[in-house]
C-alpha cells in the first residue's frame, strides 16, 4: 500500500477515536516490513502501523490483549481497521534501551544508570516468560507455536547458507555439518521448554518511557526455553557488554526467576552455553542474508561485532564435540576484516528542489541525471491550508493523489526511471540521479520525490536509496 493512503487510514482511525491528526511523520525502518507512524493530535501523540502480514498483526492483537490484563508493560492497542492491516496503539517515545546504551558506549564505561535499566529489564522478563505463558493460547501465535528442533535447524542453517556459503573460502563438510547440526539441535531440545519465549528480547525492542521499560515487537513469540531470550539482551553483539558486567545481570536475572521456579532444577547453566552460540550463529545469518545478500549498510557494519563475540566465546567454551563447526568457526574470518560495502552497488539519490534556487549539484561525478519538471502539476501551495505543510504531510499527499494528473505523471516517471535502474544494474553501474523541481520546493517536488523514492526501494531491494529534499534541509 503507498505511503500517503496508509496515512489517509491512520487518519480516519485517529478521527474514529475522537481526536484530529494534526500532523503524521513516518518512524524510521527497521529490519521488518512493517511500517510505523508517530501521529500527533491535540490531546497528545499516537502510534500507528501498517503490516501486509495478517497473520503476524493477529498474533501481535493477541499477545498484547494477553500481557496487557496481566499487567505488563507493552503498548495499549487501541483501534484497528476492518482490513486488519492497520492499527493504533500508545505511544512510549521514541527512546529505545539501546539509544541509551549507545549514549554510554560513547564513554567508555556502562554507567549506573544504564545498568540500573538493564536489571529493571531483566526482572521483568521472568513475567514474560512465566506469567505470560499461563493461559496462552499457542495456537494463535504466529509463525510457529512452539521453539522445536525444525526451528532450531532454521536458525543453524541460516547461518551456513547466508554466512558461510558466501565465503567460497570456508572449506567444510557439509554431510557432517548436518549430522552436527542435528546433534545440536537435539541437545538444545532437551532444555526445558514450558515457557513463553519473546525470540527477540533485544535493547532495540524496549522503549524507555520516564525511566520505565516498554516492551514491543513480540509477536514473533512462542513456547520455548528461557535461555534464548536472556541471551539475546545480554549477547546483543553491538552492545558490547562487558563479560563482567553480563555476568553480575546474569545473576541478577536468575534471582527475580528464582521467585517462579529454581534455575538449578530445570539444569539452566548446563543448557546456557550453547544457547549463547546458536544466538550468534543465528545472528551472523541474518547479518549475512541482510548485508552480505542484500548490501544493507546497517547490518554489514555489525557483522566484525558478531564475529568477534564468536570469537571470544569459542576460546571460553570450544565446540570439542561438534569438530565440523568447530572447523568452519576456525575458518571464519577476523573482526577486522573488509567488506563489499553498499557502495559498490547501484545508488540512485532522489532530489526535491526549488527551480528559483538552481538544480541539485552532481557529486558522483556521473553529470547529473534525470530531472522532472512538476511546475505543471496542481499546486497545493495555493492553498491556505497547504501554506505551512511540505509534500511529506498526508494532507498534501492526499491533495495530490486525488488528482488525474498526478496519476498520469507518476506513471511515466516509473517507466522512465525504472528502465534506466533496469539498464543499469545489468552493466553494474553504481549511480542514478533523478530530481524532482517546483516553484518553492516545498509541496509538488517533495510529493513526487519521496513517492519515487519509496517505489524504488519496494520494486528494488537491491538498490540503496538516498533522498535529499533540498529546500527542508532534509537528507535520508
Amino acid at each position: 500500500m503507498p505511503d500517503f493512503d496508509i496515512q489517509n487510514v491512520l487518519a480516519r482511525l485517529t478521527r474514529s477515536l475522537g481526536e484530529n491528526p494534526m500532523d503524521i511523520k513516518t518512524i524510521a525502518e527497521s529490519g521488518s516490513a512493517r511500517k510505523y507512524y508517530r501521529i500527533v493530535t491535540e490531546k497528545g501523540s499516537l502510534i500507528g502501523a501498517y503490516n501486509a502480514n495478517i497473520e503476524e498483526n493477529e498474533a501481535f492483537f493477541y499477545l498484547t490483549e494477553h500481557f496487557g490484563k496481566i499487567g505488563l508493560n507493552v503498548p495499549k492497542l487501541l483501534i484497528v481497521n476492518e482490513e486488519r492491516n492497520c492499527y493504533l496503539q500508545s505511544d512510549h517515545g521514541d527512546e529505545t534501551l539501546f539509544q541509551h546504551i549507545q549514549r554510554t558506549l560513547t564513554s567508555g564505561v556502562y554507567d549506573d544508570s544504564i545498568v540500573a535499566l538493564l536489571r529493571q529489564v531483566l526482572e521483568q522478563l521472568p513475567r514474560f516468560q512465566i506469567e505470560g505463558h499461563q493461559g496462552l493460547d499457542y495456537n494463535k501465535v504466529y509463525p510457529m507455536p512452539c521453539f522445536d528442533k525444525p526451528a532450531v535447524m532454521d536458525d543453524l542453517d541460516y547461518f551456513k547458507y547466508y554466512f558461510v556459503k558466501p565465503h567460497a573460502d570456508i572449506v567444510f563438510n557439509e554431510t557432517r555439518l548436518k549430522a552436527e547440526f542435528n546433534r545440536f539441535a537435539d541437545f538444545i531440545g532437551q532444555a526445558k521448554n514450558n515457557f513463553f519465549m519473546y525470540r527477540d528480547f533485544q535493547s532495540r525492542n524496549i522503549m524507555i518511557d520516564h525511566g520505565t521499560p516498554y516492551f514491543i515487537d513480540y509477536q514473533g513469540g512462542r513456547r520455548g526455553p528461557l535461555q534464548y531470550d536472556v541471551v539475546s539482551l545480554l549477547y546483543q553483539v553491538k552492545a558490547q557488554m562487558p563479560q563482567s558486567l553480563r555476568d553480575e545481570l546474569m545473576t541478577h536475572y536468575k534471582e527475580a526467576l528464582s521467585a517462579y521456579l529454581d534455575p538449578k532444577a530445570i539444569d539452566f547453566d548446563r543448557y546456557y552455553p550453547y544457547f549463547v552460540y546458536l544466538r550468534l550463529l543465528q545472528v551472523l545469518g541474518a547479518y549475512g542474508f541482510r548485508g552480505l545478500i542484500q548490501k544493507k549498510a546497517h547490518f554489514i557494519e555489525s557483522i566484525p561485532y558478531a564475529l568477534n563475540e564468536l570469537r571470544v566465546w569459542n576460546e571460553k567454551y570450544p565446540l570439542n564435540d561438534y569438530p565440523e563447526l568447530q572447523n568452519i568457526l576456525s575458518q571464519l574470518p577476523t573482526p577486522n576484516f573488509q567488506l563489499v560495502t553498499p557502495n559498490s552497488q547501484l545508488t540512485v539519490t532522489v532530489n526535491s528542489f526549488s527551480f528559483k534556487k538552481g538544480y541539485p549539484d552532481d557529486f558522483s561525478g556521473n553529470g547529473g541525471g534525470f530531472v522532472f519538471d512538476c511546475r505543471a502539476l496542481p499546486n497545493p501551495g495555493r492553498e491556505p491550508q497547504f501554506k505551512t505543510k511540505t509534500g511529506r504531510d498526508w494532507e498534501v499527499a492526499e491533495y495530490l493523489i486525488e488528482k488525474p494528473q498526478t496519476h498520469v505523471f507518476l506513471d511515466h516517471v516509473k517507466g522512465i526511471v525504472g528502465q534506466s535502474i533496469d539498464n543499469y544494474l545489468e552493466r553494474h553501474f553504481n549511480h542514478l540521479m533523478v530530481s524532482f523541481g517546483c516553484t518553492g520546493g516545498q509541496h509538488r517536488s517533495v510529493f513526487f520525490a519521496q513517492t519515487i523514492a519509496d517505489w524504488i526501494k519496494a520494486n528494488y531491494p537491491s538498490v540503496q536509496v538516498k533522498i535529499n529534499h533540498i529546500e527542508q534541509h532534509i537528507h535520508e
